[in-house]
């Protein structure tokens, strides 16, 4: 079996990947808050652990990997987005949600099993919360619920901070009813203008923290149980599971938070064997920012007309542990390598019977040994063009598919649009030789001049030798402009 290694945060190196229960693989990714578009820096983290949980499938089965991803959905700016558009909660979420996994699909990202909304499992935190009252690790005050960080003497190991130094760097909110200014909100009150549910300390709602644990015990660990699916080994852990992944402003305090929380809850020494985190993302060397004007979302590339492909591609170009800069340059190299990969497809003469027999292959060793190696995206891209090099289409497009750029659908239905156009292709190259030989005949080039440009404003390239014309299609080639050239 592939041996793979994954940088654990918690241990602040890169550790051999054992699994509690090989027969039961389990991860828990943080997901968005559902109050708007999702930017481009919130996909990073979304096609990161997608890479992950397709590697995970492939050593350990795809029937022993649960992959759990939650919706926040109820939240202050939520609650804010709310009041300002005039719209109900419930509609912004549904909206907002279904905005991420569509968006989300075009890059190529698989949806997790498990995708569950805060607001589904408030009796959970509930719950959770009362047990860290009971066991001294929380006190209310003032119709909040808090948790005392000074309870839980490992608090900080997560990102190798002091609770000093944390209340020295950090912005905390500074209430008269904390005991510390480091300790957190698990239960806030909510007015009638504000999402609530009743609880022992009176109307309100969860803080943003308590979600998580609350989420990942009942879903990777409770449910399970019931269902009996947790081996022998797995129940010798218990409320433990594999990997918790997120982006690196999560380290602290919200996986800090959450470890704290999971640990005092439910008595044990760590909530979950590995800590993966993915650097944030740059836009031409700087920080994404509203007031930089360099924001964008996933959308706004999309309606550019930047395929999620390229979208992932890019994302995929650097490790996941570096800061990334999306770049205009790296966008247009990624479209031009993908468009290159399809081109070699489409110029496969077996390649009908080799899509099929594509569909049978494992992925190329050498890539599932890059993607062991820490998750090594850079060199799995990398084996792509050795394959198109050796022009081998049957891997190369299990590869496409297995990285996920391409479905099988998808794939097939761009091999043929590039069979169609060749086609068209073909015709208008005979047609250019005609002209072309009616006006060395002529001395008037003038309907020749008039083909050529219409080809290039459409995005083909012409080449004319003397024995032959050749009309190529670019990257950013209009197909519907083909069929008005005449």
């Amino acid at each position: 079996m592939t041996t793979i290694k994954l940088h654990n945060t918690k241990t602040r190196k890169r550790d051999d990947f054992t699994p509690i229960d090989d027969k039961n693989v389990r991860m828990y990714v943080c997901g968005p808050t559902v109050y708007d578009r999702a930017h481009l820096g919130n996909a990073r983290p979304v096609i990161v652990f997608d890479v992950l949980n397709r590697l995970l499938r492939h050593v350990y089965g795809d029937a022993h990997v649960t992959y759990v991803r939650n919706f926040t959905d109820v939240d202050d700016k939520i609650n804010a987005r709310a009041a300002q558009s005039g719209r109900s909660i419930g509609e912004i979420t549904a909206e907002t949600t279904q905005w991420f996994l569509d968006d989300m699909a075009e890059v190529g990202a698989l949806e997790p099993d498990h995708m569950p909304r805060a607001t589904g499992y408030i009796p959970q935190m509930v719950a959770m919360i009362e047990d860290l009252i009971a066991k001294g690790h929380a006190y209310a005050a003032e119709g909040h619920v808090l948790f005392s960080v000074e309870s839980y003497k490992a608090y900080g190991a997560l990102s190798g901070r002091s609770i000093d130094d944390m209340i020295a760097g950090a912005r905390v909110e500074v209430a008269p009813y904390k005991r510390n200014p480091m300790d957190f909100v698990l239960w806030k009150p909510s007015d009638d203008a504000t999402p609530g549910w009743d609880s022992p300390w009176g109307r309100g709602r969860p803080g943003w923290h308590i979600e998580c644990s609350a989420m990942a015990d009942e879903l990777l660990w409770k449910e399970p149980l019931r269902q009996d699916r947790l081996s022998d080994e797995a129940k010798s852990a218990p409320h433990v599971f594999d990997i918790h992944g997120g982006g690196l402003d999560l380290q602290f305090p919200h996986h800090e938070d959450e470890i704290a929380q999971s640990c005092c809850a439910n008595g044990t020494d760590e909530m979950a064997r590995y800590w993966l985190h993915n650097e944030m993302l740059q836009v031409e060397g700087k920080k994404m920012s509203k007031s930089l004007g360099n924001f964008f979302t996933v959308r706004d590339l999309l309606d550019q007309g930047v395929p999620g492909e390229v979208i992932r591609f890019v994302m995929l170009s650097t490790h996941y542990r570096k800061p990334m800069d999306w770049t205009v340059e790296k966008q247009v190299e990624a479209e031009a390598t993908l468009f290159g990969y399809i081109s070699t497809l489409e110029g496969y003469e077996e390649f009908p019977v080799s899509l099929e027999k594509a569909r049978e292959l494992d992925p190329s060793p050498e890539i599932i040994s890059a993607l062991a190696r820490d998750l090594d995206t850079y060199g799995a891209l990398g084996v792509l063009k050795t394959l198109r090099d050796r022009n081998n289409a049957s891997q190369l497009a299990r590869d496409l598919v297995f990285l996920g750029f391409y479905s099988w659908s998808v794939l097939e239905t761009k091999v043929a649009e590039r069979s169609d156009i060749k086609r068209d292709l073909n015709k208008l190259a005979s047609k250019l030789e005609e002209v072309r030989t009616v006006a060395k005949e002529t001395k008037d080039f003038t309907e020749l001049d008039h083909l050529k440009t219409q080809l290039d404003l459409a995005g083909f390239s012409v080449r004319m030798s003397a024995n032959e014309v050749t009309i190529e299609p670019q990257v950013d080639f209009d197909r519907s402009k083909l069929k008005a050239i005449k």
